[in-house]
């Protein structure tokens, strides 16, 4: 037998079996926090799926067919003026009531468009933080120099993560093959893909602020 190769799964055999053979199960705090757990997991599913996820996701996915990829590397792609990408891309979450969760398909929507990594990574940071209602909360609990310190420092750090993520991975980003555009958005109407992004973005902040 050759023990070098065979002691990490007798190990972690060895770990599960103390594991299941010391488990507190005749302890109240235990088998209430067991319950709790559960308890968690069906409000998760029920409104953040529902509500904040599902919203996210039909965005992220119109992003990919209604806006235009053109649009998308004039503002925020890899070669973009920098002080406008990183100023859009760190303000732009202000509309949008997400979680950290829920802010990951959004980000998702625009790299895949061609948005630089930079950018992208600055909207993924300042999402969560800068979005009005938690901005008005912060403020309306926390003193209104709080708020304006949040959102000023949501916007810069950033800034400055989308940039040293940028110089991190600079040389794959020179080599990023861009998406082709697979949609004539002359098919769709101008009103009905503004009405179909207010509705998502509606539910997203009344579902918050419930």
């Amino acid at each position: 037998m050759d023990f070098k190769r065979e002691w990490k799964p007798l190990l972690l055999i060895l770990s599960v079996f103390l594991l299941c053979y010391f488990l507190p199960v005749d302890q109240e705090r235990f088998t209430s926090s067991i319950i709790e757990s559960f308890h968690l997991v069906k409000w998760y599913a029920r409104e953040h799926v529902i509500l904040c996820l599902i919203p996210a996701f039909f965005i992220a996915g119109a992003i990919g067919i209604f806006i235009s990829k053109q649009a998308v590397l004039q503002l925020l792609g890899p070669k973009a003026n920098k002080i406008i990408a990183y100023s859009v891309a760190s303000v732009s979450g202000s509309v949008l009531a997400v979680c950290s969760c829920t802010i990951l398909p959004l980000f998702s929507g625009i790299y895949r468009m061609g948005a630089g990594i930079g950018p992208a990574t600055a909207f993924l940071y300042a999402g969560p933080a800068i979005n009005i209602l938690s901005i008005i909360l912060t403020a309306r609990i926390l003193g209104f120099e709080l708020g304006i310190a949040r959102a000023v420092c949501a916007i810069v750090f950033s800034i400055v993560i989308g940039l040293i993520m940028y110089l991190l991975f600079k040389s794959e980003e020179e080599n990023r093959e861009m998406p082709i555009q697979q949609f004539d958005e002359k098919t769709k109407p101008f009103w009905q893909i503004g009405l179909f992004f207010i509705a998502m973005i509606a539910i997203l902040i009344f579902a918050n602020w419930g």
